[in-house]
């Protein structure tokens, strides 16, 4: 149902090398490359993550309440997407853990432009 989700960043190179180091065990590449705006996934015509510079050239701002949530093959999978993005200089926002019991796994994390995002496992 989504197509692709933008998120504004302050450096467009270290941006792409975040999204693309985090997800590089889905073979995730930029495939479209604008100059102010890059679109991460695995091909045209799948759901993508778009980085980009703010059109109107304000500062870019993480939103309250806004987070992006990845879906992962399993929680070894998911502990493995974070601990990447960790290495890759994400900070903390919550470790690796169950939520809700048997329902809920989840992993917790802010780029380096401050977006909130989340690798979590259904089941």
């Amino acid at each position: 149902m989504i197509g692709y989700t933008t998120i504004g960043v302050n450096d467009m190179e270290r941006a792409k090398a975040f999204y693309t180091g985090v997800f590089e065990s889905k073979n995730a590449k930029v495939v479209i490359d604008s100059g102010r705006i890059a679109f991460i996934g695995t091909e045209r015509g799948q759901p993508m993550l778009a980085v980009c510079e703010p059109y109107d050239k304000d500062d870019p701002t993480p939103g309250n309440g806004v987070m992006l949530a990845f879906p992962a093959d399993d929680k070894a999978h998911a502990d493995a997407l974070y601990a990447k993005a960790i290495e890759l200089g994400a900070t903390c926002d919550g470790p690796p853990g169950q939520r809700i019991p048997d329902r809920f796994y989840g992993a917790y994390a802010r780029d380096p432009d401050g977006n909130k995002i989340c690798f979590y496992v259904f089941g």
